[in-house]
């Protein structure tokens, strides 16, 4: 079994999608102090809670080099964990600031930033055999999943079919090995700005899938 180290360098050289790795290029050149690269996942690593979400943002992971960091759609998700004695302050500006998460790790569907923040169908699949390893470490029981995207990459990352389990803001899918499969609206801008998700109907979520941790 590969060391973390190992498989972060791996990640971080990643350049599978040729469209992805143009688009880094592309922003690293137009940035040059972004991180700019796939963004690995972020965390406890003996983690029993892992969140998937669907790629990096532009101005956020994709600039600091940690999920869901340093943009409008971290601000309710670390809130959120803090809340929930996930993580020890309430909001992540940059991959330096010393936050720390217990029992909780941070990922994404994709690794690399996509254009226009949509990625395509062949990438998404070519991405998911990182989030297979990531979902290999036997400690994880909760998965949660933000949008639609992120529940059917964790589904087939787990080998199951997404057509078995349907997506919807606040299910519980208890799965074949004994985990548990979450879901949620995404806390991107649009959605929490159109009140599609609210700060109550997240929580609501967070406060279901506590007690499946034990």
């Amino acid at each position: 079994m590969k060391s973390a180290a190992a498989e972060s360098g791996a990640l971080l050289a990643c350049t599978r999608c040729p469209r992805l790795a143009g688009h880094l290029a592309a922003a690293r050149a137009a940035h040059p102090g972004y991180h700019a690269r796939p963004v690995p996942p972020f965390g406890d690593s003996a983690a029993r809670l892992l969140v998937v979400g669907l790629a990096p943002g532009m101005h956020g992971a994709n600039r600091t080099g940690r999920p869901f960091t340093g943009d409008h759609a971290g601000i309710l998700l670390y809130e959120t964990l803090h809340r929930f004695g996930f993580a020890d302050r309430a909001e992540s500006v940059s991959a330096g600031d010393g936050l720390r998460l217990s029992d909780c790790r941070i990922t994404n569907a994709v690794k690399c930033l996509p254009p226009a923040n949509k990625p395509e169908p062949a990438e998404i699949r070519q991405c998911n055999g990182y989030l297979a390893a990531e979902l290999a470490d036997p400690a994880i029981r909760v998965v949660l999943a933000l949008g639609r995207v992120a529940h059917e990459a964790a589904l087939r990352a787990l080998g199951l079919r997404p057509g078995d389990f349907a997506f919807a803001h606040g299910a519980e899918h208890a799965l074949p090995d004994g985990r548990f499969l979450f879901d949620s609206y995404h806390c991107s801008r649009y959605n929490t700005q159109t009140r599609r998700l609210t700060p109550e109907a997240f929580r609501d979520v967070f406060a279901a899938l506590r007690p499946r941790l034990g």
